[in-house]
Formats: C-alpha cells, sequence, structure tokens
C-alpha cells in the first residue's frame, strides 16, 4: 500500500534508508530524524510503502530545492514495482503542485541510475561524485 508519510513512520524510514546496499550513507547520524521531519513536513512530502504494518519504501521530495530528497527500497523487497509506484506517486504529485524542473543525485554505475535512465531522466553532469539527473514536466507527460 502507498500512502503518504506520517511522523510516525520516521523510525521506519530511518531503518529502510540504512538497510540500503547502495548509496549508503558513510555515517547514518548524518541524516537525523529532525531532517526527516522537515523534509517531510516542512520542505516537501513524502511516500511509504506499507506491507504488514511495516514500511518497506519511501520517497521524499523537497519542493524548497525541487529536487527528489529520498527514494529508498529496503533491499528484502527490491525488485518488486514498490519504487517504480513510489516513483510514480511522488512525480504525479509534484508536477500537479509545480512545473518547475525536479533534479536529483545519485551514485553512478548503480541500480538507481539505470532505474532513473529508465524512466526518462537526462544526465545533465556530474555534482561531486555523483551523477545529476533532471526531469522536466513535458517529459514526464510524454
Amino acid at each position: 500500500m502507498i500512502r503518504e508519510a506520517k511522523v510516525e513512520d520516521i523510525q521506519q524510514i530511518q531503518v529502510v534508508r540504512n538497510s540500503v546496499k547502495e548509496n549508503t550513507l558513510s555515517n547514518p547520524a548524518l541524516v537525523s530524524d529532525t531532517d526527516v521531519n522537515e523534509f517531510l513536513f516542512t520542505r516537501g512530502k513524502g511516500w511509504v510503502c506499507e506491507i504488514d504494518h511495516t514500511i518497506v519504501g519511501f520517497a521524499i521530495v523537497d519542493f524548497k530545492e525541487n529536487n527528489i530528497w529520498a527514494l529508498f527500497i529496503h533491499p528484502d523487497f527490491e525488485k518488486q514495482g514498490i519504487g517504480q509506484l513510489l516513483h510514480d506517486t511522488m512525480l504525479n504529485y509534484y508536477f500537479s503542485i509545480t512545473k518547475t524542473t525536479v533534479w536529483l543525485r545519485t551514485s553512478p554505475n548503480t541500480r538507481a541510475e539505470s532505474f532513473y535512465r529508465k524512466n526518462g531522466w537526462k544526465n545533465v553532469g556530474m555534482h561531486g561524485d555523483e551523477l545529476k539527473f533532471e526531469m522536466i514536466l513535458d517529459n514526464w507527460i510524454a
């Protein structure tokens, strides 16, 4: 089930974020519960996928910077279409609110890179050691 994230979800969101095998955090303390709360309810909006009362994936868009702040799936639930559902829900909502180009960064040579390319994101170059992708409204609705 895909639904909007609630404050009570933050603990399980953190579990998912810290369980991933790619795009890992060098230090899990770098993203605090306060940070997640801010991106969910002040700067943006988020969605979770819940299976049997457990969050197995989440997506968060940041309207302040017009970027995808997070899209992560617990490794035990990968390759089941959850990422696609969260991605599509998030972008449909984003472009219903604004027509502004949205961007994201991800590590090169990852499944995430392939996923974003497959979904029409355009690589616009490197940002530090990460790839930067953009999505414009015309590419999303085309």
